[in-house]
């Protein structure tokens, strides 16, 4: 088990909740009637789209994809390697790419490319942190959580070097390691 210290409270369950069906409820508007393709991005964002999918309460097929940027650093390389890609025929189907946290904009990007390539009939993202200060490359983000400031954040999924995804809440470190 990781230790939590060293950890600060930046966004509670409780916050993270309300904006999860806050998103949930632009979401479920938007797609009404369209059986959308959720693509989620692992690791990170497992706990997100598994409440927002349970906040959805509608039909949805789901696909993940495993893309790496990071390794075990805190900067982004900027060189994308996608691990599992989707499998799922997305031609002319809505499109829905969820993610924990969008930061330098180099993998959402990268995935964002490989999806429109694909010609699926809508492709939206949807984003529980924007890290906006850091962004390399611009992303637009149709349905936002929460606008992060630049701390190394970790909790509800996102790791460090594979520590603190356990955590209930979100979370800043002053130095990650």
């Amino acid at each position: 088990m990781t230790s939590d210290s060293g950890t600060t409270v930046l966004y509670t369950r409780e916050q993270i909740a309300e904006a999860v069906k806050r998103l949930a409820a632009e979401i479920r508007r938007d797609y009404q009637d369209k059986n959308p393709v959720i693509i989620g991005i692992l690791k990170g964002s497992f706990m997100f789209i598994a409440d927002l999918i349970r906040e959805l309460a509608m039909p949805v097929e789901v696909e993940f994809v495993v893309l790496s940027s990071y390794g075990s650093g805190t900067e982004s390389s900027g060189k994308i390697r996608m691990a599992k890609g989707v499998h799922t025929d997305i031609k002319r189907r809505h499109v829905l790419v969820v993610e924990d946290i969008i930061d330098s904009g180099y993998t959402i990007n990268y995935l964002l490319n490989y999806l429109r390539q694909r010609r699926p009939a809508s492709l939206k993202l949807c984003a529980l942190l924007d890290k906006e200060l850091r962004r390399k490359v611009p992303v637009i983000i149709d349905y936002r959580g929460f606008r992060v400031p630049n701390r190394f954040v970790v909790g509800y999924g996102i790791d460090y070097d594979e520590k603190y995804r356990y955590l209930p809440e979100i979370r800043y470190i002053e130095e990650p390691g």
